[in-house]
C-alpha cells in the first residue's frame, strides 16, 4: 500500500515575501505538495505563485486543483505546465478540471456550457496536452480543438508528463479521471456551481464508497497504480465512544 501524503491549499499572502516565506513553512513541516485553485476570485495568478512557490523551495512539489479548462487553450498551457516542471527539476502536479464556479464563467464573460460539454472539452484538452508532454508534438481532430502539428517543447523533466490531478463527484468524470489520470480526486457534488449548504450532504460515507466503486470498475487494472485524493476544509478530533480508544 502506498503512504499518505498531505498537501495543502494556499490562495494568497500578504505580500510576495510572505507567500515565500509561507512555502517553506510548509516545506519545513513535511507536506508533499502545495497547491493553488484557479478562479477569479481574490487569489493570486497560479501561474506565477506556483513559480514562485517552486523557486522559493527546494523539495515542495506545487500543483493546481485544479486549472480550469475553460480559461485556457491547451497548447498554451501544455508549455507553461513543462516549462514549470523543467525549471523545478520535475516538481509540479497538474491538476485539472471542466470549470464549475457559475462566478467564474459571470465575471469573465465566458459562455458557461452545460456539464457534458465542458466535460468533453477537458477530455479533449487533456489529450493534446498528454500528447505534447510524452511524444513532444500533438495533431488533434475533435469537437473543441483542432491543433495541426504543434509542438511540445519544452519536455518535461518527469515523464511522460507530470502526474495528472482530475476530481470530480459525477460518475463520467470520475471515469476520465479513473481510465487517463494517476490521482483521482473524489469531491463533494459542485453541479450547483457555488460552494452551498448542499455540498454537507454529500459527506456521507455512502457517498464516498459508490464514487471509488465507480473509479475502481472504470480504472480495470489500472485502479491499483491509481492515487486516491481528497480535499479537506474541517478536520475534527473526537474520542471515539469505546472502552478501547486510548485518548
Amino acid at each position: 500500500m502506498a503512504p499518505f501524503r498531505f498537501g495543502v491549499q494556499l490562495s494568497k499572502a500578504d505580500s510576495g515575501a510572505a507567500w515565500r516565506d509561507t512555502v517553506r513553512k510548509i516545506e519545513g513541516l513535511g507536506y508533499s505538495t502545495m497547491f493553488i485553485p484557479d478562479h477569479f476570485e481574490d487569489q493570486y495568478g497560479p501561474l506565477v505563485a506556483l513559480t514562485v512557490a517552486a523557486e522559493a523551495t527546494t523539495t515542495l512539489r506545487v500543483g493546481s486543483l485544479v486549472f480550469g479548462n475553460d480559461y485556457r487553450h491547451p497548447v498554451v498551457l501544455a508549455k507553461e505546465i513543462a516549462t514549470l516542471d523543467l525549471f523545478s527539476e520535475g516538481r509540479v502536479e497538474f491538476g485539472l478540471g471542466a470549470g464549475w464556479m457559475t462566478s467564474d464563467y459571470e465575471q469573465s464573460g465566458m459562455a458557461e456550457d452545460a456539464a457534458g460539454v465542458r466535460i468533453t472539452r477537458m477530455a479533449e484538452s487533456l489529450a493534446i496536452m498528454k500528447s505534447l508532454w510524452s511524444s513532444g508534438e500533438a495533431t488533434y481532430q475533435g469537437q473543441h480543438y483542432q491543433v495541426a502539428g504543434a509542438l511540445g517543447a519544452p519536455i518535461p523533466v518527469q515523464r511522460p508528463h507530470p502526474p495528472i490531478i482530475i476530481g470530480g463527484g459525477g460518475q463520467r468524470v470520475l471515469g476520465i479521471a479513473a481510465r487517463e489520470a494517476d490521482i483521482v480526486g473524489v469531491n463533494p457534488s459542485l453541479a450547483a456551481g457555488r460552494i452551498g449548504p448542499e455540498v454537507l450532504e454529500t459527506t456521507a460515507a455512502e457517498y464516498y464508497h459508490q464514487r471509488i466503486e465507480w473509479i475502481r470498475k472504470a480504472a480495470g487494472a489500472r485502479f491499483d497504480q491509481l492515487e486516491l485524493q481528497v480535499l479537506t476544509f474541517l478536520v475534527q478530533i473526537v474520542k471515539r465512544p469505546s472502552t478501547n480508544w486510548p485518548g
